[in-house]
């Protein structure tokens, strides 16, 4: 609360005196001069919607009568205790929305979205009649897909953790590397994600799904972990290879059997739409395997990371990735064309295939190879071209 004090002023109080004096002498010997009094009176003034801070003197008029001046300080007043709250709140929010949106880059978005997409396709395999697409079927989508993020969470957490340095130079804007979050919290969400996704994968109880979350966990950190016998991304081989068999057999294996054999109850085999997923995939996730590094070869050279893009060069390999992903929509053209499906269905499929594997080929001609913006651009399209699919 604002106080404001009247103070007496000695010095004001005698020139006022001696004014009075040689004024009015005759009147001087019949009054005693008053004794000097100070008064402490407290004012009471409306503080400002914006807490600004004022601080005024003011002095009073000089009063003959009383022999007074008044001097007018005001202080600081605090804030109100609903002010108060209503900022912690706000600061509560926007802590939380800063939270989510450096998680959304932590989980390498267009990742997500290609291993979101695995899972529905996967399953839509599965489904053999319309009835089949009931509640129990997005139930059992569900199961596939939550624990999956934690997964990605996972998987993406260690790739940053020992790519510290490298990302620095290659993708400067990733969390980790651009300071947003500390080392201890990329590790306390590694850990949970890890805890969080198995766990949840053995309440629902589905062997495929744990067997998805297990292989895919250990290989990928085989992948990135600077440890003896691991650090598999050195070895281009072996990195493609790891790419290869995640994407082409783990994912969409393990996704159908869910839904196939958890979820529909059903026998276990390899049906024929199962089969022309898996060969899709075999030259797509290959393109996809090959065009990883091509933004990444300086970090990777300089970090003595060896990749075919590296060693191939980055024009040699992008055209080797392009015409890999051709094939793919290659056989799911043939496919599409040679199966028992209606003739609408059949078309559909196949002008489906020929309008992305076009859109592909297009984007081709403004792609620098040599730019890793460009070519991260590029790959991110893989990415949203599979979705698609």
């Amino acid at each position: 609360m604002a106080m404001a004090h009247l103070i007496s002023s000695p010095n004001v109080s005698s020139l006022s005196t001696v004014g009075t004096l040689s004024s009015h002498g005759s009147k001087a010997s019949k009054h005693n001069i008053k004794a000097q009094k100070q008064y402490n009176i407290p004012l009471r003034f409306q503080q400002s919607p914006f807490n600004h801070h004022y601080k005024s003197i003011e002095k009073g008029a000089i009063y003959e009568e009383s022999n007074k001046s008044y001097v007018v300080k005001a202080v600081n007043v605090p804030s109100s205790e609903s002010e108060s709250e209503a900022s912690n709140s706000n600061n509560i929010v926007d802590s939380v929305k800063n939270f989510v949106a450096v998680l959304y880059q932590f989980i390498y978005p267009y990742a997500m979205y290609g291993r979101s997409s695995a899972a529905i396709s996967a399953s839509l395999v599965a489904v053999e009649k319309l009835s089949d697409i009931s509640p129990l079927f997005f139930i059992g989508l569900l199961q596939a897909l939550i624990p999956h993020l934690f997964m990605d969470l996972f998987v993406n957490g260690v790739n940053q953790v020992f790519d510290f340095e490298i990302d620095k130079i290659n993708k400067p804007y990733l969390p980790l590397a651009a300071g947003k979050i500390s080392f201890r919290s990329c590790a306390i969400i590694v850990a949970l994600s890890a805890i969080l996704g198995l766990g949840l994968n053995f309440m629902i109880g589905s062997p495929a799904l744990i067997w998805n979350f297990v292989l895919s966990a250990t290989l990928w950190t085989c992948y990135s972990a600077n440890l003896p016998l691991l650090r598999w991304k050195q070895n281009p081989v072996l990195a493609s290879l790891l790419m290869f068999v995640t994407w082409a057999y783990i994912f969409p294996i393990t996704y159908f059997f869910h839904m196939q054999t958890f979820v529909l109850k059903r026998p276990l085999l390899f049906t024929r739409s199962l089969i022309v997923t898996l060969l899709f995939m075999s030259f797509y996730s290959t393109g996809i395997a090959l065009a990883k590094d091509i933004p990444d070869v300086e970090g990777d050279i300089k970090h003595g990371v060896n990749t075919f893009a590296a060693s191939l060069g980055q024009k040699k390999l992008f055209w080797i990735s392009v015409v890999l992903y051709e094939m793919a929509f290659g056989v799911a053209f043939l496919a599409g064309a040679s199966s028992s499906s209606p003739y609408l269905i059949k078309f559909v499929t196949c002008l489906g295939n020929v309008v992305l594997g076009s859109i592909l080929w297009y984007q081709t001609k403004y792609v620098d190879v040599t730019n890793p913006a460009s070519t991260r651009s590029f790959y991110s399209l893989n990415w949203k071209v599979q979705f698609k699919l």
